[in-house]
Formats: C-alpha cells, sequence, structure tokens
C-alpha cells in the first residue's frame, strides 16, 4: 500500500501559511506521496515542501469553520495552516498522520519471521532494533504490523502471533511501546484474541499466553472463539457428506446440516469481523488481533472486516489485493491447510478449510449486499478451486519465504494474469455492481446466514436453470444499459437543438 493511496484531500485552496519571521502565505496546499506542498503562485514569494519524514507531531483545533494543524518538524520547525472548512481540515490532519508508519525491511531475507514478507508496515516511532526484540516475544516470531489503515478516522488494525507470556508472565517493553505507539493521545485500544479465554490461559502452560492488563493498561482484551484444525475439517466432512446422501428426508437433512456447525462457525467468524470494524468505525479505537499463530482466524477476521469497512476491497482488483496481502503475504500456510479435502482417509492435523470457511463469510456478505460487489459468486467459486489445486504458483506453498526458494515467480504465472485478461475478467463481473462507499453490516442472525449451494451441491444437481435465469438477467441489464445510452443522446441532441434554436431567435 503506497502513502498516496491514503490520502483523502489532495488538494485545498485559500489555505494560509504562518511561520515565525515570514508574513502570512494564502495559497494551495497539495499533498503528494512524499511531499506537503503549499503555493501561492506569486512571484518573489516562498513556496512550503515540507517531506512527511520531517513531521514530528501535529495538533488540530477549530474555531467555527476554520480548522487550524499545527505542525512540529524535527528541525525544530513550528508551520501552523489555516484551512477553510472542517471536513478539509480532518482529511489534511489524518493523510498527514499516517506518516507516523514506516516501511520496515527488518525481515529481510526472512530472518526475524519465516512467515512474514520482506517489507512490513511498523509505527515509525520503533525502530528495527526493536522490532527483532517483540519478534522473539510473539509466537513465531509474528511481531504486531499494519493490516489495514481506516481511512474516516486514522485507527487501525494490526495482526500478530500470540505473546510468549508463559507461566511467569513474561514481559516484553519493547512489544508494549510497539503497540501503544498506535494510540492516539487518550485513545483506547481493543486486544481481540480469537480464543476463548480458557483456551489462551492453557496456552501459557506452553509458553504462549495473551496480554496482561497490568502492563497494556489502554487496551481492552476480548476473547472471541473461532475453532481451528481437526474440528473445523471434521465440520467440513460432516457438510460434504449430507450434500451427497440422495436417501435422506428433509428433517434428517436439516438435523445433518445443524450437526456440522459449519452455519455455526461462519457466524462466529462474522460477528468476530463485525465487532472489529465497529470498534474502528464507530468507538474510533484501533485494535490488534491475534489468536496463537496469527496464521489462520486472525487473517479470517482482520480481512472480512476490511470487506465490512473499505469499498475497495469489494471490487475485483480490490479484492484480488487483499488475497496477496492479508492470506499470501501474511503467511496463511495454504499447502498445509488444503492438502487435503473431505474426501481423503488420513487426516492431518494441521489440514482445516480455514480459507474455504474466508470465502463462504464473504459469499454470505455478497448475498445480503448483491449490488455492493463488483465480483460475483463465481469469482469467489473459482478461488476456492485454485487454492485446492492449480496450474498457477499463487496458491503454492505455506508462506513468501517458500514460494521465493521455489523460485515460483520465475517458474510459473500468476493467477491474477490470467484472471484479469477481458475475456476472463468478464466472467467474474457482477452485473448488479453500483460503488457502495459506505461501510456494510452484515447481518448474523440465523435466518440471514444459508449454505453455500454454489459450493456445496453443485454437482448434485443440475445448475440448467440457475445458468439461464442469471444468462437472462445480464441480457436486460445489458438491454437497460443501451436504452439509457440512447435516451442520454437523445437528451443530448434536443439540448442542442434548444441551444441553436435560442440563437437563431436571438436579435
Amino acid at each position: 500500500m503506497e502513502f498516496a493511496e491514503l490520502i483523502k484531500t489532495p488538494r485545498v485552496d485559500n489555505v494560509v501559511l504562518h511561520r515565525p519571521f515570514y508574513p502570512p502565505v494564502e495559497g494551495t496546499l497539495c499533498l503528494t506521496g512524499h511531499h506537503l506542498i503549499l503555493s501561492s503562485r506569486q512571484d518573489n514569494t516562498e513556496e512550503l515542501w515540507l517531506l512527511h519524514s520531517n513531521i514530528d507531531a501535529i495538533d488540530k483545533r477549530f474555531v467555527g469553520p476554520l480548522g487550524t494543524i499545527i505542525i512540529k518538524c524535527k528541525d525544530f520547525r513550528i508551520i501552523q495552516l489555516d484551512i477553510p472548512g472542517m471536513e478539509e481540515c480532518l482529511n489534511i490532519a489524518s493523510s498527514i498522520e499516517i506518516s507516523e508508519w514506516r516501511l520496515s525491511y527488518v525481515n529481510k531475507e526472512f530472518a526475524v519471521c519465516p512467515s512474514y514478507p520482506p517489507a512490513v508496515i511498523v509505527p515509525k516511532a520503533v525502530d528495527d532494533e526493536a522490532l527483532r526484540k517483540v519478534a522473539t516475544f510473539r509466537h513465531g516470531g509474528r511481531f504486531p504490523v499494519l493490516s489495514y489503515y481506516h481511512k474516516k478516522n486514522g485507527m487501525v488494525i494490526m495482526r500478530s502471533g500470540q505473546p510468549l507470556t508463559g507461566t511467569n508472565g513474561r514481559r516484553c517493553k519493547e512489544d508494549e511501546k510497539l503497540i501503544n505507539a498506535t494510540l492516539r493521545a487518550g485513545k483506547r485500544g481493543y486486544i481481540i484474541d480469537t480464543r476463548p479465554l480458557n483456551v489462551a490461559q492453557q496456552a501459557r502452560a506452553k509458553g504462549g499466553g495473551f496480554e496482561q492488563e497490568a502492563h497494556y493498561p489502554q487496551w481492552r482484551r476480548i476473547h472471541k472463539s473461532i475453532e481451528r484444525y481437526h474440528i473445523l475439517q471434521e465440520s467440513l466432512i460432516k457438510l460434504v457428506e449430507s450434500c451427497n446422501d440422495q436417501t435422506q428426508n428433509m428433517d434428517r437433512w436439516l438435523s445433518k446440516l445443524e450437526a456440522s456447525n459449519w452455519l455455526t462457525h461462519i457466524k462466529e467468524i462474522l460477528t468476530t469481523a463485525c465487532l472489529a470494524a465497529q470498534c474502528l468505525d464507530r468507538e474510533g479505537a484501533s485494535i490488534l488481533v491475534h489468536g496463537t499463530e496469527g496464521t489462520d482466524s486472525t487473517l479470517q477476521v482482520t480481512s472480512l472486516a476490511q470487506i465490512i469497512l473499505e469499498p475497495r476491497s469489494r471490487t475485483i482488483r480490490g479484492f484480488e489485493a487483499l488475497i496477496e496481502r492479508e492470506w499470501l503475504q501474511a503467511g496463511h500456510p495454504f499447502q498445509q491447510r488444503c492438502a487435503q479435502s473431505a474426501y481423503c482417509n488420513s487426516k492431518q492435523k494441521w489440514e482445516a478449510p480455514v480459507f474455504l470457511l474466508f470465502l463462504d463469510c464473504v459469499w454470505q456478505i455478497l448475498r445480503q449486499f448483491p449490488c455492493s460487489f463488483e465480483f460475483n459468486e463465481n469469482f469467489l467459486i473459482m478461488l476456492f478451486e485454485h487454492a485446492y489445486a492449480s496450474q498457477f504458483g499463487t496458491f503454492l506453498g505455506n508462506n513468501e519465504s517458500e514460494r521465493c526458494k521455489l523460485k515460483l515467480q520465475q517458474k510459473t504465472m500468476s493467477l491474477w494474469s490470467w484472471v484479469n485478461r477481458p475475456s476472463e475478467l468478464s466472467k467474474f463481473t457482477n452485473p448488479l455492481f453500483e460503488a457502495n462507499n459506505l461501510v456494510i453490516w452484515p447481518s448474523v442472525a440465523p435466518q440471514s446466514l444459508q449454505l453455500w449451494e454454489g459450493i456445496f451441491l453443485r454437482w448434485n444437481r443440475s445448475s440448467k436453470y440457475l445458468d439461464e435465469a442469471y444468462e437472462e438477467m445480464v441480457n436486460i441489464i445489458e438491454y437497460n444499459k443501451e436504452l439509457q445510452a440512447k435516451v442520454n443522446l437523445l437528451r443530448r441532441q434536443l439540448a442542442e437543438l434548444e441551444t441553436e434554436d435560442g440563437v437563431q431567435e436571438s436579435p
């Protein structure tokens, strides 16, 4: 993610610059990916060019409709900007505040954390040496890193592995500093642990654990119950067996569906993702998400929270970027989790349909908000298929380190290169899509969650009539678009004729 992508308001006119020993200057304020620039477009007037990296701290204040940002620089300068409009002022301030983060290459050569990518985004106040110490305090070296920045209020989602507190209550001051560096003055944060409290307590006996409130006083810890490993695998097996049994009656079918607990797992995941999104958007609090390793339920929650909060994640390219960032680069072990599916008799303890559950959750949201997603159900089905078996190299290996060692980038083609070809992309585009820039809140009520027939029943019944209905819907939408284009053309021609008549009649 580039800084430029996080700029809400790149330009504001009528901004007044105040500096000691200089007269006030009024001009246009511009934000680029690396500079804050104020230009007056006047001769003999010095322009302001300020590197984001030179900003040490900022303060905001408001008097009526006028907002003021006071920028304190690392070279000890203090600069004041008077900005007309409260919204513009807040947008500029939040865009500058993202400079509090930096791109760290501490994991170059995968030396600190084998399941992280070489580059990660971390608080600027924490140096690489501190990150190395934090990595020894977190499971698998997975120190807290930035997952998502909420443009609306500057709050963030971070993710990590569990802290290695153990039975002795081990602490790490560098870890405490890193996490607190994400909080604004006077703000609190939430740590969402995807394990129930008793499981997290049991982890202490094995050297793991959770953050002690005494050492993280500004953070409130919330435990949620999201199942993992064999429980999820057994749930999938029961569900598939039930879907393949053609002899059962309705009561037995419903009983087996309920016994599989598949929809219960979906409810738990969606509930936790909604909680994370609510903390950010409605309470204005930053959060840290982790379970044990931070490679499974953690990624389900952070990804779904972004689907809820971020409109771009609901586009095709945005969703691809989300998968790349929150699953592939974040170290979800696809090779282990997707080694077998529901039929194999030899079950390994690390197999689990974690990614399939995530895709199912996305489908549930798509079904509730059918016009808010640029991609359709076929796109999600395609991703499920390639996660388990693919001729492309995208989902091979367990993390970026393994993919680099296997030289997959040189030896294989990317799935995204194939998907993004116009001939293929048309198959995955939702004809009902209308860009929705609002936060969407999915329902997790039992009557709102349904079995994903496109995955679990597609080989057991014909989809002929559904396909025909979908094709007819696409044809109707295309016809309406063509009709609207003709109407717009006639309106323009009519307006031109009226203009010509007005010119001819004028004396």
